[in-house]
């Protein structure tokens, strides 16, 4: 796989960061990111740049190649949400709370299609690693990006990375870089950082938010386990060098009371920078001597890369986490693992105490001898004294000249898989398709293609196929990875059903409920529907990244115009949409007739979709690569 990354980026003159580098994410922050810049990338934190000004955007990976081929990229105008900040941050709340407020008020589809721009005194109380923390889990509200304008502590942020000539730039141009005076915004939040207390959100979405002083009595209602098994801080979210400073005065703090994690405490560098400064400054050393363990410069957890091994599996529990999301399954794969998301200050207390009941505000733990101990608000440095160690190099430049070079992929490799063009469309309407599944509920893009142990499957479509939809709730009867099988009869694993469809020439298509693929920019999530004989995915709404990702792998992504329809179907239905003679054009409803396993009569319902020419085009070629690649044939 590193082979193969090295090799194309040498190849076509890309720069590859090695393994260890960290989270690119963060790379980009330490590196690359720069006010009043525009970029996008392939993944939905790409927003993270937000923090130092930046109009980042969490894209699809066709997206990104179709800005690589020299094309223009599109973006439906997104509305602007003002988030008014009064007051300034202190004490124990932190800038994660500030999101997770927001998440608690907009909830995790109230963003979509809204650039959020942060404005207001309360945003210079805000480090340029917190202001990128807001800007991360931005994600999570469905924005399209999150930003701030520039100040000092970004030009700080620059000059501690190195980047003086930015910051002296950025400070000449300081006015373009912040909202006019008489700005608009479609939608205004006001928060109060004065007021503004530790949130704690989830389980299960990051938009359930709880205040710490509510967490131990919302805990027992809803019938959350109130123990902690285990915490886990870091990530592309929250692992700065100000953000680890502040955990390890709380670390620090239960050590001289005599109290150290009892349970697993992981920690996640999100670069080799953050993970040689914090080892150079002892910080690595007290977080283990108190018993928590520092994991690689990586994704890690948050993804699923985590072999838990500390709770049985499918145990109800609760863990804590200062990551972004935490739909079920995401971290160890335990449907039954609740995992709630707040900041590295709160996880760590948290850890301490052992249960989600303790508020640190207010509580105090017994120690070993008996005495009780109560934490101070924590604090640390917003930057290191001794500047940055930049670590190891772990930087890959593109040679001058690549002409003799060759792409490496193993024919043998179970993890690299070199790709076919997916076929075009016939010119005929869409006939007689099993609906696959009608997914109840949530159906995040973890829950239509998994991460985890999937993930090292990533460049083999064949392969990693085989995790589509098995966490999706099929509505038919309320479980997993179980669908009927329209063919025989039976009942089958999802990919198994569609596999069996795609052998005997049978499109099939997906019914969804409210804001279907929310959450990673996961192209797979598009591209294994696609490669198993998907024609469609018909949900009430759809989140941006993944709408566009189904568009540009050729498949029909189409919403009831009325959301009701949704309850008139179902997993055992076959559906027709008329796409032929030109039925599908710009801004005009489709027809869908349905007809029931149940012997009642056909009926017909109307669909709304968002394509404009270019991308019906997509939908005729195939794919909008196949477009890319016949425009450039035609061209030479």
């Amino acid at each position: 796989m590193y082979d193969f990354l090295a090799s194309a980026g040498a190849k076509f003159g890309i720069g590859f960061w090695k393994p260890g580098s960290g989270i690119i994410h963060q790379i980009v922050l330490e590196h690359y990111a720069f006010p009043g810049g525009l970029m996008i990338g392939t993944d939905s934190h790409t927003v993270n740049a937000g923090g130092l000004g930046m109009c980042a955007i969490g894209v699809g990976g066709a997206d990104a190649v179709d800005v690589m081929a020299g094309l223009p990229w599109e973006l439906k105008a997104p509305k602007i949400i003002g988030v008014h900040l009064t007051g300034k941050l202190s004490g124990w709340t932190s800038p994660k709370d500030v999101i997770l407020k927001l998440a608690d008020i907009l909830t995790v589809k109230g963003g979509t299609g809204a650039v959020v721009e942060y404005y207001g005194e309360g945003v210079d109380s805000i480090s340029c690693t917190g202001m990128a923390t807001i800007c991360n889990m931005g994600a999570e509200i469905g924005a399209t990006c999150s930003t701030f304008p520039f100040n000092e502590r970004m030009a700080r942020y620059l000059e501690a990375t190195d980047r003086h000539g930015i910051a002296k730039l950025a400070h000449a141009n300081a006015e373009m870089l912040r909202s006019d005076k008489d700005a608009h915004y479609d939608e205004v939040i006001h928060i109060d950082l004065d007021k503004l207390v530790p949130h704690v959100n989830g389980p299960f979405t990051p938009d359930l938010a709880s205040p710490i002083d509510k967490l131990g009595a919302n805990a027992l209602a809803g019938g959350w386990p109130l123990e902690v098994s285990a915490g886990l801080i870091g990530s592309c979210t929250n692992s700065s060098y100000e953000d680890m400073a502040r955990v390890v005065s709380l670390v620090n703090q239960a050590a001289k009371a005599g109290i150290k994690f009892k349970k697993p405490f992981f920690v996640t560098p999100g670069s080799e920078q953050v993970r040689a400064t914090i080892a150079r400054d002892g910080f690595t050393e007290t977080l283990v001597g108190a018993g928590a363990t520092v994991l690689a410069n990586a994704c890690g957890p948050c993804i699923g890369q985590w072999n838990r091994s500390d709770v049985p599996k499918d145990a109800k529990n609760s863990i804590v986490t200062s990551y972004n999301r935490n739909f079920a399954k995401r971290n160890d794969g335990n449907p039954n693992t609740h995992c709630f998301v707040t900041s590295p200050e709160m996880t760590t207390v948290l850890s301490l105490a052992g249960s989600l009941s303790f508020n640190p505000l207010t509580d105090s733990i017994p120690t070993p001898s008996g005495k009780p101990f109560k934490f101070a608000a924590p604090d640390g440095d917003e930057l290191p004294k001794k500047g940055f160690n930049p670590g190891e190099e772990t930087f890959q430049a593109p040679p001058s000249d690549s002409s003799a070079l060759t792409v490496v992929v193993s024919p043998k490799s179970q993890r690299l898989q070199l790709l076919a063009p997916f076929a075009s469309w016939d010119g005929k309407d869409v006939v007689d398709c099993p609906v696959l599944i009608k997914a109840r509920g949530k159906c995040t893009t973890d829950h239509i293609s998994m991460a985890g142990p999937w993930l090292k499957f990533r460049g083999h479509l064949e392969n990693i196929s085989n995790n589509m939809l098995i966490g999706a709730v099929n509505d038919d009867n309320g479980e997993t990875n179980k669908v009927h099988n329209q063919l025989d009869g039976t009942f089958g694993k999802v990919p198994d059903v569609a596999r069996a469809y795609k052998a005997h020439g049978v499109r099939w298509v997906v019914i969804a409920d409210e804001n279907y693929g929310e959450g990673s920019s996961r192209e797979h999530a598009a591209l294994e529907p696609r490669y198993l004989g998907g024609a469609a995915v018909i949900s009430k709404s759809f989140a941006r990244i993944h709408e566009t990702n189904l568009k540009k792998q050729g498949m029909l992504a189409l919403t009831f115009a009325d959301p009701k329809d949704y309850n008139k179907i179902t997993g055992q239905d076959k559906v027709t949409i008329n796409v032929a003679g030109g039925a599908f054009a710009p801004g005009k409803q489709l027809t869908l007739t349905v007809t029931p396993a149940n012997g009642s009569k056909p009926f017909s319902i109307k669909l709304n979709h968002t394509f404009n020419e270019e991308q019906i085009q997509w939908f005729q070629a195939g794919s909008a690569l196949n477009l890319m690649k016949s425009k450039a044939a035609a061209a030479h």
